[in-house]
């Protein structure tokens, strides 16, 4: 059995595409999923399988579309990969305030022109600082801008298929 972490994009944000967390880690577990462990309500999902990452990506979609009766894009990334990404420490070298936000966005595909990376706001107040493979590191200090439009770029830039978490929700992902 191999450990993996599924990322649900756009439920339970604002009312909208409302999927209970107790509700969803019962149907993963109907589907045959092991050890399925939610975290937080935003659809973080920790479980295990034999199965490959595109067997598991088409079985989630499905049985919550089924379920739920709407589809969701799901993220998965294994285990070992999101060790790798805390390894990687991408925020090393930013100075943490209580209005500093680190955020981990998930690819579907591998990024093939890397020079859009670097990105800075005009008002300075988003920055994408870095990648690695299917991973976007970005960070937002809210001294600067109460309103930022952060997650606009990151669609714009890479598409609809992506999804983004804070730091610490990848921390306790990775704990599991």
């Amino acid at each position: 059995m191999q450990k993996y972490a599924a990322f649900l994009r756009g439920i339970n944000v604002g009312g909208n595409k409302k999927i209970p967390m107790s509700k969803l880690k019962k149907v993963l577990e109907k589907h045959g999923l092991k050890k399925v462990t939610t975290i937080l309500a935003s659809g973080n999902v920790v479980f295990e399988s034999d199965s490959s990452i595109r067997q598991l990506q088409k079985l989630i979609i499905s049985a919550i579309e089924k379920e739920f009766g709407f589809p969701v894009p799901v993220l998965l990334r294994s285990h070992k990969e999101i060790k790798k990404i805390i390894e990687l420490n991408p925020f090393k070298e930013i100075k943490v305030t209580s209005l500093t936000r680190l955020y981990v966005t998930f690819l579907s595909e591998i990024l093939k022109d890397k020079s859009s990376i670097i990105y800075i706001s005009p008002d300075k107040s988003f920055k994408i600082i870095s990648s690695f493979d299917r991973t976007v590191f970005s960070v937002l200090d809210l001294s600067i801008s109460k309103t930022p439009e952060a997650m606009s770029v990151m669609e714009k830039e890479y598409g609809k298929n992506v999804t983004t978490r804070n730091w610490n929700t990848i921390l306790k992902i990775a704990k599991l």
